[in-house]
């Protein structure tokens, strides 16, 4: 099966241009999809710094690509724009597709402990192939330049991903639209985390970034969030301000923008993402 990415569409938005491709993955053990936005280059030899888009619940690559309005700005900034797939697809395991909020599109970006979903291994493929197949076939891309974001459960993926690679320094921020911040006290992450990884709960600390962000120090760039306060799922599946209340015990820099009248909706996402693309380029622009 074909590992190099094979172009499936493209579309040119803002003089840059969006390409899906779709390649063999052998991590997830599937074929899987991938977005990139390349903003317009500014000489031939030029090459972008990336910013990894983690989407949410029933989404694919495409949903942030089409919906969000992300690119006007990554083009001014010249930042390429990364979306991948939210979790494996077409392996027919059994009940993968029962449920909205578990198994397909709901990869929850960790990687699974328990053998009948032992495919489900998004952090693995966000964290360590993605990459490589960027830098391998796209020359344009300078991946030792990266930071990360994403909404929802893909906030989630986005906090906890920065976090447990602090130590390699893999991405220069992060920032988040309506996270799972607790994913240990709410009903998604619990179950997602019981039938992923089991029944041991030291396993699902690994994945909650409100527990891991006790542990980290060094943390120079702020974090940035927005939240929507008429967001339906604030106080029983987001818990915001318990990561809130952990970041200024551990000293972390955070900032969260709870914004008033706004949902969990893209509406809400493309109102805001221009203050995310800039705050990410600042970071890249110093890494």
């Amino acid at each position: 099966m074909e590992e190099k990415p094979t172009e499936i569409s493209n579309s040119k938005m803002f003089g840059g241009y969006n390409r899906r491709y779709r390649h063999f993955s052998p991590t997830l053990g599937c074929s899987m999809t991938f977005t990139v936005y390349f903003p317009p280059p500014s000489s031939p030899s030029q090459k972008f710094p990336i910013l990894y888009w983690l989407s949410g619940l029933t989404c694919t690559d495409e949903n942030f690509i089409m919906k969000s309005g992300a690119q006007r700005a990554a083009s001014g900034e010249g930042i390429a724009l990364v979306a991948p797939d939210t979790s494996p697809r077409g392996l027919n395991i059994e009940g993968e597709a029962d449920s909205w909020d578990f198994g397909v599109g709901a990869g929850f970006y960790l990687n699974a402990k328990e053998e009948k979903w032992k495919n489900w291994r998004m952090y693995d493929y966000v964290v360590k192939e993605l990459p490589k197949v960027l830098s391998e076939n796209f020359e344009q891309l300078d991946t030792s330049r990266a930071s990360i974001s994403g909404h929802s459960m893909g906030g989630h993926g986005a906090l906890t991903i920065y976090l447990k690679t602090l130590k390699n320094i893999r991405y220069s921020a992060v920032s988040a639209f309506a996270p799972i911040t607790n994913p240990t006290n709410c009903p998604w992450g619990q179950k997602a985390f019981s039938n992923y990884l089991g029944s041991d709960k030291s396993d699902w600390q690994e994945y909650d970034a409100t527990l891991l962000i006790e542990k980290c120090s060094k943390i120079s760039t702020p974090i940035l969030i927005d939240q929507g306060e008429d967001d339906k799922f604030l106080h029983d599946q987001l818990l915001p301000h318990n990561f809130e209340d952990a970041c200024k015990g551990a000293n972390a820099p955070l900032v969260l923008r709870m914004q008033p009248g706004y949902d969990h909706s893209y509406y809400f996402i493309s109102t805001f993402i221009d203050d995310h693309i800039h705050h990410h380029a600042k970071a890249l622009k110093c890494a």
